[in-house]
């Protein structure tokens, strides 16, 4: 709240947590791997510490005060969010927040985490994926539409986009379904809508998903609003060109895209590189992210991604 009212700010971060999973069975979900006797010896230890290194990740977005809006990826249900938000170093930075029920086979969601002073859920909805023939059940897209201090209505959309498992061009029609489904929505709103599209899509910038989304509206389309990758070409303070690296590549499959009726309020796109995030990479040289897991050897770190961080100037 500090940040909003004293800097006239609203600062938003999405962050694929990578695999946080609690360490208790879900008989419907295959999550075997994420218990204490499976293959990743996932134990109570590891999992409060894998929650508090993802709270102080979200903490260190910020240097006055905490993020208002936090979109994560890569979380199981709503006792780990609770978890999160309530028993781990966050427990006093006040948020609440809003998740989807998906029918993801190993009971992977996306969350939103809000600063209620800050932004407050007007309502919210489940985007629901229809699977094309011979595709597994994915992720819905969390749609939240809320109001910002300044009395603004704020359209979030949280997005985690079926993974490229199978080969890039295979699994192309699986990341268009969601795109396709998120365009229907967002066409339906006016061009004066301000809105936030964040999470991990699986694609890079150029991938013709992501050229589509950024299309919407921009085709002689009167009252459509557009979208533009604001998240393009990030970088970070300590090196990272991207939020992810792949054998020695920056790469970002992270992405957040504002409509136009908030462009010309982005103060500032980063990613959040801080060097406790980041180890080096003794195979290709240079940093990149410390992960929880090298392979199935445990070492403690954070995630195998970067959190990507949006200031918004407030009028």
């Amino acid at each position: 709240m500090l940040s909003l009212v004293l800097a006239s700010f609203l600062t938003f971060v999405e962050l694929n947590c990578e695999n946080l999973f609690d360490f208790r069975h879900d008989s419907l979900k295959q999550d075997t791997e994420w218990l204490p006797e499976g293959d990743r010896k996932w134990t109570p230890v590891r999992y409060w510490r894998k929650l508090n290194n993802i709270g102080q990740e979200i903490l260190s977005c910020q240097e006055d005060g905490v993020p208002d809006l936090v979109a994560l990826v890569e979380v199981e249900n709503d006792s780990v969010v609770f978890d999160l938000t309530r028993r781990s170093l966050l427990r006093n930075a006040g948020y609440e927040y809003l998740m989807t029920e998906s029918p993801d086979v190993r009971g992977i969601d996306v969350a939103l985490l809000y600063q209620p002073f800050t932004f407050r859920p007007i309502c919210y909805d489940y985007l629901d994926i229809t699977p094309l023939e011979g595709m597994r059940p994915t992720r819905d897209i969390l749609y939240v539409q809320g109001e910002t201090l300044n009395r603004d209505t704020l359209h979030v959309f949280v997005v985690h986009a079926p993974s490229r498992y199978g080969g890039e061009r295979a699994t192309r029609p699986n990341r268009q379904l969601v795109i396709d489904r998120l365009t229907g929505v967002i066409s339906q709103l006016p061009e004066t809508a301000k809105v936030v599209v964040a999470g991990d899509f699986n694609d890079y910038a150029d991938s013709p998903a992501l050229e589509r989304l950024e299309q919407l509206g921009a085709w002689g389309q009167q009252g459509k609003p557009r979208l533009h990758n604001i998240s393009r070409g990030a970088t970070g303070r300590h090196g990272a060109k991207g939020t992810y690296r792949y054998e020695g590549r920056w790469e970002s499959i992270d992405h957040v895209l504002v409509s136009s009726a908030l462009l010309d309020h982005v103060e500032q796109t980063l990613i959040n590189d801080a060097p406790f995030l980041l180890e080096e990479d003794k195979k290709y040289g240079g940093a990149k992210p410390l992960r929880t897991y090298n392979g199935y050897r445990y070492q403690r770190g954070f995630s195998d991604h970067l959190p990507l961080v949006v200031r918004f100037r407030i009028p």
